[in-house]
């Protein structure tokens, strides 16, 4: 995968994974199953592990969780509620112990492993022995009060057993998990489907939304489970098997299951025992969490990003099932490349109802020969919607279609092409009604004008009652234009107006980036914006002068005067300046003006994303890889293969400090 792909590929993971915990720990909703986004989760860590330059500052990654619900009283963590980074093999966790060892040389460690409870963390404040508090994780810092519903679990104790080691500590703080078993899973959907009631998704997702409930009765009922895995207090515990004793001891259950490992050998020997007892298991797990046994190592080792350095979630594989392709239709996205996906037979899969598969491109089409009608197997791994991996054809009966793409757009009617060297087939139609669609949904997006609170299912009410056509129109839209349209009340309304007011404003990078013309990404409007000075220059600019810039050449600049000179585009650009104030970039220093510099690891001071930017101010260039030109390497903690790579080609390379000291 080159830089240009995994860019757009980690574009698209991480505003799909911000949608689904926004709908999983605000709205309090579940869309796709946590094996599913711990998959995509995976995938986005694995990329910018890969391509550390494209790590930004709103990257899932570097967040834990999600925002605390509005209906409760907030909290603040005695100390960070972090979340933890996921393994997927012995591979993963050998890698994981050689960084331990690269900290720290002569340590010499073992490791606690224990089952990965599927429920909702949870914080408990006892004050001299007496439950004080009980809140939810949140976003990690900040959490919800739910010390009634606490309450209501038998599982935890209201006053500790009182012990010795309590008296180093009058506030002692106590972590775990409140959990929902099958059995009470089942029996609770038994009823609700007597009663005509909507069914469940999961035992998870049931208790997530039992502790949530503002009337503690009903929590009351549900039969939550609490189990203890950490002490944060200091009551001079040395190991983490020995915080399971003092819980234990204080009247806390904890797993019977978890036990001390000597060597990464014995947790994968624990593992591969969990894995096979798993379903008979009274609770659902999703893997192991190994955490290094030695508090003081432990505490050694810190923090990097919003995780630990000295644990780590070993997951459980992703799950396959197998269901039949009743149809595989097109999609067609902002560049009117149009996207093969197969509509298939309803088939749960990690938790959820799985209605669609993506095929990709027609060479994927013909690589696994798959045919409508055709019995598959389907995975969610590393994708939104689950893959189609595989096809069994001994199951066909001889009824099944050869998929053919489209000779017209299904969208808009106009004739479908596709250029030579791609893969993708292309709606020849530049005002194709889904391009559209899709170009208002880029231009509204995190990365384009940011426009808070203006999404796709607002877009696509909007043009389902004509209100716009393009992104322009939405600057004209006023309060009484939304009043009657359905959810938008007066308040929602003004909210919508005053969002888009605030987007008028936008840097001229961000601008060029969210009008979605073709092969122009992050970086390349940067180059524009910073060469050019004024949107006005750059939507002038020659061919050749274009094709000069680098990261630019002549396939882009083809794209960019294409883009330029469409008359419909024109006009709607001529409307767009108009309603914005477009910031041109400020005049930037020469003093680093020639010299190339990539960044790798993490950096203690600084974002990966504001040392490139203060790279650039000074005139200087970020590149993504390591070649024999490159100036300096920037190195923080968790360097990867880039800094033996450089070492090789004996670029010099800089520590953070040093970097620092050259700024200056």
């Amino acid at each position: 995968m080159n830089q240009r792909e995994a860019k757009n590929r980690i574009e698209k993971l991480k505003k799909e994974i911000d949608h689904y915990r926004y709908v999983y720990h605000v709205l309090d909703r579940q869309e796709i199953s946590d094996a599913a986004l711990d998959s995509l989760k995976d995938e986005l860590v694995r990329l910018e592990r890969e391509f550390p330059a494209l790590v930004t500052p709103d990257s899932p990654t570097q967040r834990v969780a999600g925002e605390p619900l509005a209906q409760f009283e907030k909290v603040t963590h005695p100390t960070p509620m972090l979340s933890l980074n996921d393994a997927f093999g012995e591979e993963d966790l050998r890698a994981w112990e050689e960084r331990l060892m690269r900290l720290d040389p002569f340590a010499r460690l073992s490791f606690f492993a224990e089952p990965k409870i599927d429920g909702l963390a949870v914080s408990l404040l006892y004050e001299d022995g007496l439950l004080r508090l009980g809140a939810t994780r949140g976003n990690g810092r900040v959490g919800e009060n739910v010390t009634q519903n606490i309450r209501t679990i038998n599982s935890v104790p209201l006053r500790l057993n009182a012990l010795p080691a309590l008296k180093r500590a009058p506030r002692i703080e106590v972590r775990g998990e409140v959990f929902i078993t099958k059995k009470v899973f089942v029996a609770i959907n038994r009823e609700r489907e007597k009663a005509g009631e909507p069914l469940f998704m999961n035992p998870r997702n049931t208790a997530a939304g039992s502790i949530r409930q503002l009337d503690s009765e009903l929590t009351a009922q549900r039969d939550l489970r609490f189990i203890a895995y950490a002490i944060p207090t200091d009551l001079g515990q040395k190991t983490h098997r020995e915080e399971h004793e003092l819980l234990q001891a204080m009247g806390f259950y904890t797993d019977p299951d978890a036990r001390e490992c000597a060597d990464i050998a014995a947790v994968m020997h624990f593992y591969e025992e969990i894995q096979k007892k798993r379903d008979a298991m009274p609770c659902q797990i999703d893997g192991v969490v190994v955490i290094v046994n030695s508090n003081p190592l432990f505490q050694k080792f810190g923090v990097v990003g919003k995780a630990p350095r000295g644990s780590i979630a070993m997951k459980f594989p992703a799950e396959q099932a197998t269901t039949v392709v009743e149809d595989i239709q097109v999609q067609i996205g902002r560049t009117g490349a149009m996207t093969p996906v197969a509509h298939l037979r309803p088939v749960r899969v990690a938790g959820t109802t799985v209605k669609r598969a993506t095929l990709h491109n027609m060479d994927e089409i013909k690589r696994l020969d798959v045919r409508i009608g055709d019995t598959v197997i389907i995975e969610k791994a590393g994708d939104i919607i689950p893959d189609v991996v595989q096809v069994l054809p001994k199951l066909r009966t001889g009824k099944e279609k050869t998929f053919h793409m489209p000779r017209q757009c299904p969208v808009c009617g106009a004739p479908v092409a596709r250029a030579d060297g791609e893969v993708a087939y292309y709606c020849t139609n530049k005002a194709c009604y889904g391009q559209q669609r899709e170009g208002i949904y880029h231009f509204v997006s995190k990365k384009g004008l940011d426009v808070d609170g203006v999404g796709p299912k607002i877009i696509d009410q909007l043009l389902e009652n004509d209100l716009i056509k393009n992104a322009a129109d939405l600057f004209e839209i006023a309060v009484d234009d939304l009043a009657p349209l359905e959810r938008f009340a007066e308040t929602s309304a003004q909210n919508m107006v005053d969002a888009l007011k605030n987007a008028r404003r936008v840097p001229l990078e961000r601008f060029v980036f969210a009008l979605g013309i073709r092969h122009v990404g992050e970086q390349t409007a940067v180059v524009l914006a910073d060469y050019f000075g004024s949107f006005a220059q750059l939507r002038h600019a020659k061919f050749e002068e274009l094709e000069a810039l680098p990261d630019v050449g002549p396939v882009v600049a083809q794209s960019i005067t294409d883009y330029f000179s469409d008359k419909h585009n024109c006009v709607v650009l001529d409307r767009l300046v108009a309603h914005l104030h477009i910031v041109n970039p400020k005049k930037k220093s020469v003093r680093l003006s020639r010299k190339t510099f990539l960044f790798t690891g993490t950096l203690a001071s600084m974002t990966r994303d504001d040392a490139k930017a203060k790279v650039r101010a000074e005139g200087g260039k970020v590149v993504s890889s390591v070649t024999k030109d490159l100036d300096y390497l920037v190195v923080g903690e968790e360097a990867g293969s880039k800094l033996e790579k450089a070492q090789k080609l004996e670029v010099r390379i800089l520590s953070e400090e040093q970097f620092l000291k050259m700024l200056k």
